[in-house]
């Protein structure tokens, strides 16, 4: 059946589904479900969205059909208003999807065992060197507490301290080190 021959039988279905006629309604849908899931995939592809977005385009331009199926304009071709659909879902399926790459993790496994090493020494870096601006007890504190995961009442101990004062200079060394690392 030609393309034009095709669609003008849904759009007689569809003015008939429009009037109440839930045969050609429900006729309407099983002809047109599979022009709807290739055109998905078609713009899926165009767009690197994965396949499986496809699926769910589908099922989001079927619900908009049923539930705007009153906009459509019987003198006008069904073809243009059933692709903006499409074109609209997938629109809307890929802003909330957002910037995202889907890469599978074999592709990246070894990159990233590597790179752990890697980070886990310019963090030990750069903690270390944030530390080396504060001034002793809360050098201490900060490291005891944070860092080894020593109690207060540990830290306050073996620092000879009170644990009231353990906990003052260590809400003092953190703001500190907030406030060094915001400037940088």
């Amino acid at each position: 059946m030609k393309q034009s021959t095709r669609e003008e039988e849904w759009a007689a279905w569809l003015r008939l589904a429009i009037k109440g006629d839930a045969q050609a309604y429900n006729r309407f849908l099983v002809a047109v479900t599979p022009q709807l899931r290739r055109m998905a995939r078609r713009r899926c592809d165009q767009f690197g969205a994965p396949a499986s977005e496809a699926e769910d385009v589908v099922q989001e331009v079927l619900l908009a059909i049923h539930l705007k199926r009153g906009t459509w304009d019987p003198s006008r071709p069904l073809g243009p208003w059933l692709t903006t659909i499409v074109r609209n879902k997938l629109v809307d399926s890929l802003r909330r999807r957002g910037r995202h790459v889907n890469v599978p993790i074999e592709d990246v496994a070894d990159f990233l065992e590597a790179g752990d090493e890697t980070h886990e020494a310019a963090d030990r870096l750069d903690t270390e060197t944030m530390l080396a601006r504060l001034r002793d007890p809360q050098r201490d504190i900060v490291r005891s507490i944070s860092i080894e995961g020593h109690g207060i009442r540990e830290t306050a101990a073996r620092l000879k301290m009170t644990e009231v004062a353990v906990r003052v200079a260590l809400h003092r060394a953190l703001k500190s080190l907030a406030a060094l690392y915001r400037s940088e």
